[in-house]
């Protein structure tokens, strides 16, 4: 269950309804070890200066889900069955945040709430069939009111700049390939040629979503 400042918050629900089958795309794991690595240094930050910004403060929680961010991402896309690059867009969000509001910390207490909100963006985005925000609010935990609060709160936290170029997606494609190479995951890429060579727009969809 993640943590609420409402009295309503669902647990999260695994119900007969939902789909249950869906591998999971290297991407996610990526994108997780990117956030966990931002989370620590920004509570690091914050205990320093005890100062996490009002920006972001639609997105607090009351403590800290239990759940790790790798296990939330992979619910959100086993459940909701959206495609891989609305993780990498939803990143892209979470980026351009974190350079318009630099004050405001992207932390334990908001980064789940965070993810959810910025990936049902990004696959209205996206997607040709995405499932509504009541749907969004059940994998991810919390109270569709809440989310639907959150949703309209990160619209105007980013000017409403919700698009993403080709050019722009394919440099976070990079950038997160470049992190899976620099911790050690080179072996688990498909193909093993010379990051500036494979790169290209089929090589860099082929290797993160495999």
């Amino acid at each position: 269950m993640l943590a609420s400042t409402g009295d309503d918050e669902p647990d999260l629900v695994v119900g007969q309804d939902l789909p249950t089958e869906a591998a999971t795309p290297r991407v996610l794991s990526i994108i997780s070890h990117v956030m966990e690595k931002l989370v620590a240094r920004n509570e690091w930050l914050a205990n320093q200066t005890k100062v996490f910004g009002k920006s972001l403060e639609a997105f607090h929680g009351v403590r800290a889900p239990s759940i790790s961010i790798a296990k939330y991402l992979e619910r959100i896309y086993k459940y909701t069955k959206c495609s891989p690059s609305c993780f990498v867009v939803g990143y892209a969000y979470i980026d351009r945040l974190a350079h318009k509001h630099p004050g405001s910390l992207v932390v334990s207490l908001n980064v789940h709430r965070l993810l959810v909100t910025c990936v049902m963006i990004a696959s209205k985005m996206l997607d040709d069939v995405h499932y509504n925000n009541e749907f969004y609010a059940r994998v991810g935990g919390v109270s569709n009111a809440d989310l639907n609060r959150m949703e309209l709160e990160l619209l105007f936290l980013l000017d409403f700049r919700v698009t993403v170029s080709f050019r722009a997606f394919e440099s976070y494609c990079f950038h997160l390939e470049k992190e899976m190479l620099l911790n050690g995951d080179a072996s688990s890429l498909q193909d093993n040629r010379p990051i500036k060579e494979s790169l290209s727009a089929a090589s860099s969809l082929s290797t993160l979503y495999v």
